[in-house]
C-alpha cells in the first residue's frame, strides 16, 4: 500500500509538478495533433474548412465534457481508496466505474448523434459550413465511450500515482493521429473526412494503452457483479453528476463565445479557432494540472492529513502562476511566427495576436478555477465546483463578452471572457479557503455519502 499511495509522504511541489509535466506531456500530444489538424486545414486554402472545424470543436468539447466528469469520479474514488489502504476495493471500483461510463457514454453519443444538424445550427453555422461540421462530427461522436474508457483508465492510473504509463497511453493515441494525418488529409484527399477518421483511430489506441498497465501493474479488476456495480452507482454518480454539469458549464460558454464571433464573419471564426487549438497546446501543463492535483488532494484527504491537502492547493496555484508567466512570455516572443504558420491576416491575425499578448497572462485565474475544481471534487464538495464554473461560464461570461463585442468588435469577444474567468477566480479561491479551514473535521470513511444515500433512495424509489 505504502508503494501506491505515493502522495502521503515527500515535497507537495515536486509532486505536483512531477504530475502536471507527465501528464501534460500525453495530453499536448494531442493538443498538438488538433494543432497539427489545423495547419494542415489551413494549407487546403479553404476558410470554409477552418471554420467548420471551429463549430465542430464546440460540440467535441461539449462531448468530452461527459468523460471529464466520468473520469474525476473515477480517480477520486480510487485515490481514496489507495489512501485508506483498500486496495481490493480500489481493483473494484475501477472496473465498475469503467463499465458504468462505456454505458452512459454509448447513449449520450447516440443522443448527440441523433441532434447535430441542431446543435451545429446553434453555434451560429450555415450552409456548406454546417454540412462539413456535421459530416465531421458524424464520424467522431459515436467513439465517445471509447474515448472515456482511456480517459477513466487514466484518471485511475494517476490515482495510483502512475502518471507516466497515463501519459504514454495518451501519445500512442497521438502519435497515431499525426501519423494517419497527413495519409488521410492529403494522400487520400479526404480532407475533413480524413482528419476525422485519424480522430477515430487515435481515440481507440487511447482506449487499449490506458487499460493494459492497469491490467499488468496493478492486479486489472475484479470480476463485475450487478449487485456490485449497483452498489458502486450511487456514490460513482455522486460525484460524477456534478462533475459532468462542471464541465459542460465550459462548453456552453464557448458556445456562446462562438455565436458571438460568428456576428463578426468566418475571418474571425477562423481566428478564434486557432487559438482554440493553439490554447491547450500552450497552456497543456495547466489543464493537466487539475487532474494532477486530484490524486494528491484525494490520497490525502483519505488518510486525514489536512495539512498536507491545504500544501498540495498551495503548491499547484504557485506552479500555475510560475508557468503562465513563461508561457506568456515565449508566446509574445513567437506570435508573428505563428500567425505566419496559418497564413493568418486581417482579423483571424488580430486574434492570434491578442491572445499571444496580454490575454495569455489571465490564463493564471483558469488555472486558479482548474486547481480549485480539483480540490472541491476530492474534497466531497463537488457542487461547489458546479456553481462555481456555471457561474464563471454564464454571469462571467455572457454581459461581458457582449459588453467587450460591443465596443472593441471581434477581438472584445475574448477580452470580455478573459475577464469574467479573473472574477471568478477569486470567487473559488475565497470558497476553497473556508471549506479549508474547516477541514480539521474527523474525515468520513466512506466519502460522498450524504450524495450517495440520496442517489440510493432515488434508485429504490423507482
Amino acid at each position: 500500500m505504502a508503494e501506491q499511495a505515493k502522495f502521503l509522504t515527500g515535497n507537495l511541489f515536486r509532486h505536483v509538478a512531477v504530475m502536471s509535466l507527465t501528464a501534460s506531456i500525453g495530453l499536448m500530444a494531442v493538443f498538438a495533433v488538433d494543432f497539427i489538424d489545423m495547419i494542415f486545414i489551413s494549407m487546403l486554402g479553404k476558410a470554409e474548412l477552418a471554420a467548420a472545424v471551429g463549430y465542430a470543436g464546440t460540440i467535441l468539447f461539449f462531448t468530452t465534457s461527459f468523460g471529464i466528469g466520468m473520469a474525476i469520479a473515477a480517480g477520486a474514488l480510487v485515490a481514496r481508496t489507495l489512501g485508506q489502504g483498500d486496495e481490493e476495493s480500489a481493483r473494484i471500483k475501477s472496473g465498475h466505474a469503467l463499465i458504468l461510463g462505456f454505458l452512459f457514454g454509448a447513449v449520450f453519443a447516440a443522443g448527440v448523434w441523433s441532434i447535430l444538424p441542431e446543435l451545429v445550427g446553434l453555434m451560429g453555422a450555415e450552409g456548406d459550413i454546417a454540412d462539413l461540421a456535421v459530416g465531421y462530427l458524424q464520424i467522431i461522436v459515436p467513439t465517445l465511450p471509447f474515448l472515456m474508457i482511456g480517459m477513466m483508465g487514466g484518471a485511475i492510473l494517476r490515482a495510483h500515482g502512475d502518471a507516466q504509463r497515463a501519459m504514454m497511453a495518451t501519445i500512442y493515441g497521438g502519435v497515431t493521429n499525426a501519423v494517419l494525418d497527413p495519409i488521410l488529409i492529403f494522400g487520400l484527399d479526404l480532407e475533413l473526412t480524413g482528419a476525422a477518421l485519424a480522430s477515430v483511430a487515435a481515440r481507440l489506441v487511447i482506449a487499449g494503452t490506458s487499460l493494459l498497465p492497469l491490467i499488468k501493474h496493478y492486479g486489472g479488476f475484479a470480476r463485475p457483479s450487478f449487485i456490485g456495480l449497483m452498489a458502486d452507482l450511487p456514490p460513482t454518480f455522486a460525484i460524477a453528476f456534478p462533475a459532468i454539469l462542471t464541465q459542460l458549464a465550459t462548453p456552453v460558454g464557448q458556445a456562446f463565445v462562438t455565436r458571438s464571433m460568428a456576428d463578426f464573419g468566418e475571418a474571425a471564426v477562423a481566428g478564434m479557432a486557432i487559438v482554440g487549438r493553439l490554447t491547450p497546446l500552450a497552456f497543456g501543463v495547466i489543464f493537466a494540472l487539475s487532474g494532477a492535483v486530484g490524486p494528491i488532494i484525494g490520497q490525502n484527504y483519505g488518510a486525514g492529513n489536512f495539512d498536507r491537502v491545504r500544501g498540495a492547493f498551495k503548491a499547484a496555484v504557485l506552479f500555475v502562476g510560475l508557468f503562465v508567466a513563461a508561457m506568456t512570455a515565449l508566446l509574445f516572443v513567437l506570435r508573428a511566427p505563428i500567425a505566419a504558420l496559418f497564413d493568418a491576416d486581417g482579423i483571424t491575425r488580430d486574434l492570434v495576436f491578442l491572445f499571444c499578448g496580454p490575454l495569455a497572462l489571465a490564463f493564471f485565474f483558469n488555472g486558479v478555477i482548474f486547481v480549485t475544481n480539483a480540490a472541491f471534487n476530492n474534497l466531497g464538495h463537488p457542487f461547489k465546483s458546479t456553481l462555481i464554473n456555471w457561474g464563471r461560464h454564464t454571469l462571467g461570461t455572457i454581459p461581458f463578452v457582449l459588453v467587450g463585442a460591443a465596443m472593441f468588435g471581434a477581438p472584445g469577444v475574448l477580452i470580455g471572457q478573459a475577464i469574467g474567468g479573473v472574477i471568478f477566480a477569486g470567487v473559488a479561491w475565497i470558497a476553497l479557503r473556508r471549506v479549508l479551514e474547516e477541514g480539521g473535521a474527523p474525515v468520513e470513511r466512506e466519502p460522498f455519502q450524504r450524495q450517495a444515500r440520496l442517489l440510493s433512495l432515488l434508485m429504490h424509489r423507482r
